[in-house]
């Protein structure tokens, strides 16, 4: 019968779904093996470049591997197409902490604080404040 055909593949359709399995192998290496998971994002970043979830993903793994400079660059641009993505605030101000950047780190972290004020940010806002106050003494 004609209605039990199999319908044709439209075009990207395999594609769309191995973006989506890289995408998703990459956020389960994200934390443990950062530089592998950057390895399976590598063509998503190619095609998908302008997508905030591709974007924060890689500045997490960017900051995980200590590539600290990317890691800005990567969540800056998340921020650039999503300014309310809190987490992405969250990572930045974390990574301008390891770069030494306190008082920008302390706004971005007061920032992910005010808009989802979670036990983890409001931790990492205390350190960078109390960092930058006695920075402001010394």
């Amino acid at each position: 019968m004609d209605d039990e055909a199999p319908s044709p593949q439209l075009p990207g359709a395999s594609s769309g779904n191995d973006r989506l399995a890289a995408f998703r192998r990459a956020e389960e290496l994200v934390r443990r093996r950062p530089l592998e998971a950057l390895k399976v994002l590598q063509p998503l970043l190619d095609s998908d470049a302008d997508k905030p979830s591709v974007q924060l993903l890689a500045g997490r793994a960017y900051f995980h591997s200590a590539q600290l400079r990317r890691a800005e660059r990567a969540l800056n641009r998340v921020l650039e197409l999503d300014p309310s993505d809190h987490y992405a605030r969250f990572v930045l101000g974390r990574t301008l902490q390891r770069l030494g950047r306190m008082v920008e780190a302390l706004a971005q972290l007061r920032m992910a604080t005010a808009m989802n004020p979670v036990p983890e940010y409001q931790d990492a806002l205390g350190q960078v404040a109390a960092r930058v106050a006695l920075d402001r003494k010394g």
